[in-house]
């Protein structure tokens, strides 16, 4: 059944008259008469008496009027919704944070984008940077908080968030009485860390800052900074940690220290798929371009 008809009829059964009607639809009167008879047919019953001088709705008529109006509402809070979600402003968005970096940018962020859009599902996981770029690749996941660099010809990044990288030691430790940190003073010192293969890019990038020119005696990997700062608070080695997510864990035991210049640093970067057309990816990637980065230590 034409959609269309259903709409004459509704126009026709609020003006109550032919001619109002087809002024209203933008069509001839003729047309709106021909128009009306073959939903008649379609529905073998007669919607209108037109038995004296003005037609009147048979009871037939009034349920379809009814009906059609309940329709119309439908079908334009399912156009409302087609459009919107083409505008990015409904559906479901996947998201994978960083162990590392769940501190204020990454939360920002989401929370934001949730103020803005509050019509979209959003789906939260929590990876680290080598399993995030793998989903991102295969499609399981839409946008993901990365330690850059990351190798991917097939991901794009922007940068959204910049930190300081600490260095832990033991409460106990001799060095711990220091201000700042000289990076000779580190020389020979056991090094607890992390695997590389949870971000080759990353742990390449702290290891080259921390340690120019040689590798860190690393003595023990832990899975992640938590696990990281309680060997640290055993006294298993010293460790380089951001500093939102140490703070943030605040493990006893642990003390935190800078290091003399320059200051080592790292990035927390949002990837996402090279031409992605994904209308809530880009607003999400815009989100992250236009809202202001956190100051680094806040």
């Amino acid at each position: 059944m034409d959609l269309r008809r259903w709409w004459y009829f509704a126009v026709l059964a609020e003006e109550m008259n032919f001619t109002r009607a087809a002024q209203r639809l933008f069509i001839s009167q003729p047309s709106l008469s021909q128009q009306i008879r073959v939903l008649e047919r379609e529905f073998d019953t007669a919607l209108l008496d037109r038995d004296g001088p003005r037609f009147r709705l048979t009871e037939a008529g009034r349920v379809a009027a009814e009906e059609a109006r309940r329709l119309l509402e439908k079908v334009d809070r399912a156009q409302a919704k087609v459009r919107a979600a083409g505008r990015g402003e409904t559906g479901r968005l996947r998201v994978a944070h960083t162990r590392s970096a769940p501190g204020p940018r990454a939360s920002a962020l989401v929370a934001a984008f949730r103020r803005c859009h509050p019509e979209v599902a959003i789906e939260a996981e929590t990876g680290w940077t080598s399993r995030n770029v793998e989903q991102l690749e295969s499609g399981e996941i839409d946008v993901a908080f990365v330690r850059p660099p990351i190798d991917s010809a097939l991901l794009e990044e922007v940068i959204v968030d910049e930190e300081e990288i600490l260095i832990a030691l033991p409460a106990a430790h001799p060095l711990a009485e220091f201000e700042r940190l000289e990076r000779r003073q580190l020389a020979g010192e056991p090094v607890v860390f992390w695997s590389r293969d949870n971000g080759p890019g990353w742990y390449d990038q702290i290891r080259e800052q921390v340690w120019p020119g040689h590798q860190p005696t690393v003595v023990w990997e832990e899975p992640d900074d938590e696990q990281l700062l309680h060997s640290v608070a055993a006294a298993a080695g010293i460790a380089a940690v951001p500093e939102h997510r140490a703070r943030g864990l605040n493990v006893a035991g642990v003390a935190l220290l800078r290091l003399a210049d320059p200051v080592p640093r790292t990035h927390l970067a949002l990837a996402y798929r090279r031409g992605e057309h994904n209308p809530l990816v880009a607003n999400f990637v815009a989100l992250a371009r236009r809202e202001p980065a956190v100051p680094p230590g806040q």
